[in-house]
This record gives C-alpha cells, sequence and structure tokens, in this order.
C-alpha cells in the first residue's frame, strides 16, 4: 500500500510538472510573419546604406546598413555586417552576409535576427537582402524576404 501511495504521488509530481513545462510554452508561443517587401535606397560610401521600406506591413519604415568587405575576387565580392530596421513598432537588428557584385550592381545577403525592440523584442527569423545598386549613382531598389517570427509572453 506504501509503495502504491508513493507511486500516485510520483505520478502526480510528474503530472503537474508536465503541465506547467506546457503552459509555460503556451505563454511564450511565436507568431510567425511572412515578409515580401521592397526597398528604395542610396549607398551612402563607407560600407553605409539607408533605404526606405515599402509594401510590407508593419515593417513598413527605414533600413540602414553598416557593410564592410571579407573577401572575394573583384568584381565578385563577400560583405558582412549589421542590418537594422526601423519601424513605428520597434527595430529588427539582423546580422547579414553575402555578396556584391562591382560590375554589374547585384547583391543578395542573407542574416537572422540578432536583436528587436517593441514588438520585435525577442523576435527571430531570417531575412534576404537582393537587389541591384546603380554603381555611376549609388542608387538601389531590394527585395527584402523571410520570416519574422514574434515572441509573446
Amino acid at each position: 500500500m506504501k509503495s502504491l501511495r508513493t507511486l500516485v504521488v510520483l505520478s502526480t509530481i510528474v503530472i503537474m510538472a508536465g503541465g506547467a513545462e506546457t503552459t509555460a510554452a503556451a505563454v511564450h508561443h511565436e507568431e510567425c510573419l511572412s515578409v515580401h517587401a521592397r526597398a528604395i535606397g542610396q549607398n551612402l560610401g563607407g560600407g553605409r546604406t539607408h533605404a526606405t521600406i515599402i509594401h510590407a506591413g508593419i515593417l513598413n519604415g527605414t533600413t540602414t546598413g553598416q557593410l564592410q568587405i571579407t573577401g572575394g575576387t573583384p568584381p565578385l565580392l563577400t560583405v558582412e555586417g549589421t542590418g537594422v530596421l526601423t519601424t513605428h513598432h520597434g527595430t529588427l537588428t539582423v546580422r547579414i552576409v553575402g555578396t556584391f557584385n562591382q560590375a554589374t550592381g547585384v547583391f543578395t545577403a542573407t542574416g537572422q535576427i540578432v536583436h528587436g525592440t517593441g514588438m520585435f523584442a525577442g523576435a527571430t527569423g531570417v531575412l534576404t537582402f537582393e537587389g541591384v545598386e546603380d554603381p555611376t549613382t549609388g542608387s538601389f531598389t531590394q527585395t527584402i524576404t523571410g520570416t519574422v517570427c514574434l515572441a509573446h509572453g
């Protein structure tokens, strides 16, 4: 009888602990948003960029980038750096790596979301930036695609 009582108590503790984990997971679930946006911007020189994001819903706003050349063979260079998307709802910081073709102006970069503020606090996801820069003026257009998962708590 004593071992049966111990088994019942242990089973209850396991069930209660499992329920607590389920509740915690439910409180911290994520809502993932598919991103398909456009941006129009300017290469400011020294690895700095600025663009206006459009057709992006809650991500409408601006983006700034700070990139550095990490390698490659001209005209195809590899780059890495940080991009910050700023909206009325908060910011998203993305650590990006990619390529830039100096001859054609074609670029592509992909990165993980590493920080967020406002409604983007705790967000995760991956964004890809693909576009073309005019080599003579530094102006560019790009598409921004990927997924942003918002943390709720």
